[in-house]
């Protein structure tokens, strides 16, 4: 994908295709299913402005960011009724940590932000053209999701025999009960990182006194049963890397002072039916340290009209690709339905290790 970058085994914005019965735990990623979540709500854009302290407090008050970061108030914990928590020991261990964590984002690039939405005439379906108020997140499965991921992981390097240099790319067969296993856990991370997001979106929206009229969201960091155009079943691994066949909706997101955009999947398959999950990283954390200043920083921000909480220099602007070249480079894998402009992003305090 156009904004891929290394990352251990697969590149993180890689897709790789294996054959049905093969899972590669490294190739779904550590923040496994982490994924975008838009909410649209009637009204107007302009009340990012008119009503800043609010829609800041409102931030403050229902997300909680960290290592480790927990609530203690849910919305809806149906999730934890379902049976596959009690299907195995490993899920079993974790379920108390899942829901202590539910409703809460991680740190690094995770965010929740409030931002002016520009929808296209006809393009979202039930929503007319205009400019819209809208809450996007961007996190995953927490701390389960990465202790699903490291489990697994170091079992496959040891079913799987390969070279050092390539010994994150060991698999699972989906045949044997590790890989039973490790497919029914990463999809119950899916869900959890669903209800994750929802938690979030479903506070705030209950606090503004408002639902909304739209929520989009899609994941990355996952595998998928698919076929591929000649009819061959397969399993295809995205890290960080996004779903895009026909008709399947999502956002693609820029850094928090450049657009997001809605886009819709085109189903190329020459991309295995996928689409770059966000801008990429021009730089790595260590070398943002060392070559951006605040001030750069606080000069864009005011520029962009954007209230930051929270993000390290680690996270600035400068630091990813520019967004609108990103989607170029994709033209031909998702049409674009909207735009997003981040205008109140909250994020970990500056001092937290970043976890994706």
């Amino acid at each position: 994908m156009p904004d891929a970058h290394q990352g251990y085994g697969l590149p993180i914005g890689g897709v790789l295709a294996m054959q049905a019965d093969m899972i590669i735990p490294y190739a779904v990623g550590v923040d496994i299913a982490c994924r975008m979540c838009l909410s649209i709500f009637d009204l107007p854009a302009v009340l990012v402005d008119r009503e800043k302290e609010k829609l800041k407090n409102l931030l403050l008050d229902h997300t909680h960011f960290g290592i480790g970061s927990k609530t203690k108030v849910h919305y809806d914990t149906s999730l934890f009724d379902r049976p596959e928590w009690h299907a195995f020991k490993t899920v079993k261990s974790l379920k108390d940590k899942a829901y202590a964590q539910l409703g809460t984002s991680g740190t690094g690039n995770h965010f929740v932000e409030w931002g002016e939405l520009t929808v296209s005439e006809n393009a979202l379906e039930g929503i007319p053209a205009g400019n819209y108020l809208a809450l996007l997140s961007h996190s995953g499965s927490r701390g389960f999701g990465g202790s699903i991921a490291n489990t697994y992981s170091a079992i496959a390097m040891k079913k799987t025999l390969l070279p050092k240099e390539a010994k994150h790319l060991a698999w699972l067969d989906m045949n044997t009960d590790e890989g039973e296993e490790y497919w029914m856990a990463m999809n119950l991370a899916g869900d959890y990182a669903s209800a994750n997001h929802h938690e979030i979106h479903n506070k705030i929206a209950r606090a503004l006194n408002i639902q909304p009229v739209s929520r989009i969201e899609n994941h990355h960091n996952f595998a998928w049963k698919e076929k591929l155009a000649d009819g061959t079943d397969v399993l295809v691994h995205r890290k960080g890397a996004t779903h895009a066949g026909e008709g399947v909706l999502g956002v693609i997101p820029g850094s928090m002072s450049t657009p997001g955009f809605v886009v819709r999947g085109k189903g190329n398959a020459a991309s295995i039916h996928s689409a770059s999950h966000g801008a990429g990283r021009l730089m790595s954390r260590s070398a943002a340290f060392k070559t951006i200043s605040k001030a750069d920083v606080d000069r864009n921000l005011l520029e962009k009209r954007l209230t930051l909480i929270g993000a390290g220099l680690d996270e600035a602007p400068m630091v990813y690709k520019d967004i609108h070249a990103v989607m170029a480079a994709q033209a031909d894998l998702v049409e674009v339905l909207a735009r997003f402009q981040p205008r109140i992003v909250r994020m970990a305090d500056a001092r937290e290790k970043a976890e994706d």
